[in-house]
């Protein structure tokens, strides 16, 4: 770890991303679950490309989220320097604060990478 600083953990955490926008939910009691096969990012060490399937599910309550400026939001990680579990928890973040679903879950699959593949999830709320 002598080579990882604090530069590296908390890059792209604040970085300014495309806005997430909303339209109105007409329904109740129903999920919704994107999938995005093609996701990519930058590891913030290495400065190579991170690739995977970013899942986003969620409960609509008021809004649902508009799929065109999630797309370009998406887009936004393309050249952001971040380490994909950060990217999954900055997701859930951003969607919580543009929808406030009443659950939601962001799961990253990451291709494989050293020999391993990794899984990162995180869930609103904690105890859903």
């Amino acid at each position: 770890m002598d080579d990882y600083t604090e530069d590296h953990a908390k890059s792209g955490i604040e970085v300014h991303l495309p806005k997430l926008e909303v339209w109105p939910s007409q329904f109740q009691g129903y999920e919704i679950t994107i999938q995005v096969p093609e996701f990519t990012s930058i590891c913030p060490k290495t400065q190579l490309p991170d690739f995977g399937t970013m899942i986003v599910q969620y409960m609509p309550n008021q809004v649902c989220l508009e799929l065109k400026a999630f797309k370009y939001y998406i887009l936004g990680y393309r050249n952001l320097g971040i380490f994909y579990e950060n990217a999954v928890n900055r997701i859930l973040k951003d969607v919580v604060e543009a929808c406030q679903p009443t659950w939601a879950l962001v799961r990253g699959e990451f291709n494989v990478r050293g020999g391993m593949k990794s899984r990162i999830e995180a869930r609103y709320p904690l105890n859903n």
